[in-house]
């Protein structure tokens, strides 16, 4: 992605027209977390920065970042188990810390971020639907940086965030299966030229030549498609290459 879209500009068309611009889902959340990171900083005090926590059965992680400074802050939560971000993400709630170093609900996760400037905290939940959640941090080098205004704006990006996110996840899943789909065709098409090629050369039926496939494929301990395309290479002294329409 070239550059941030103007923060005036409707958030919601914004990160569709992102999702729908983007070749892969990494890109779009790194995006989605520099407009986020730019929206706010616009009603914050300071510059802001935003991390992308997303909670997953027996893992977590920031997957994406609007900055170096972001990555660090966001991960340091993870060795404690806790902070703004993950709570947010975990208990559904908007988690403010308005001066770190004075915050005594996190007291090891605060004096770890204090040690890089972090002074402000916000933690916005992101709902996804399912087993996974998520949740945007802000951050800001400047106590109480995060005032009402800024608050609700971070809450609304979260929401169309949240619309986005689904959409992009759904858009690689199709793009996943679509891949995976082509794979198999092409698996298939060169299982049926071996078939044919063993049919031809034994005088057998094509169950029977599958049959023979498979055997070759079991006592050797490698795949059906590996064996096939050896077969169709020695017949050809080349390998078959297949290609498919998308």
């Amino acid at each position: 992605m070239s550059q941030i879209p103007r923060v005036e500009a409707d958030v919601h068309n914004v990160l569709i027209d992102m999702v729908m611009d983007t070749d892969d889902v990494s890109t779009f959340l790194t995006g989605l977390t520099q407009l986020a990171a730019a929206t706010l900083s616009s009603k914050a005090a300071g510059e802001v920065l935003c991390g992308l926590t997303l909670l997953r059965p027996r893992t977590m992680g920031t997957v994406a970042s609007s900055s170096e400074l972001a990555q660090r802050t966001d991960e340091i939560q993870y060795a404690f188990d806790d902070g703004p971000c993950l709570r947010a993400a975990r208990e559904n709630v908007v988690v403010h810390v308005r001066d770190v170093p004075n915050d005594t609900r996190f007291p090891d996760y605060r004096d770890a971020v204090a040690e890089h400037g972090i002074r402000s905290a916000l933690g916005i939940p992101v709902p996804l639907g399912g087993e996974s959640r998520a949740g945007l941090d802000f951050y800001s080098t400047e106590a109480n940086a995060f005032g009402d205004d800024a608050v609700a704006a971070a809450e609304a990006f979260a929401l169309e965030a949240s619309k986005s996110l689904r959409l992009a996840v759904r858009m690689a899943q199709l793009s996943d299966a679509s891949k995976h789909l082509e794979a198999a065709m092409q698996s298939r098409t060169v299982i049926d030229l071996a078939a044919g090629i063993i049919m031809a050369q034994n005088r057998c039926s094509q169950d029977e030549a599958v049959e023979i496939l498979k055997a070759a494929s079991s006592a050797r301990n490698i795949k059906l498609r590996d064996v096939a395309s050896a077969v169709v290479a020695s017949a050809n002294q080349a390998p078959t290459t297949t290609h498919f329409d998308k």
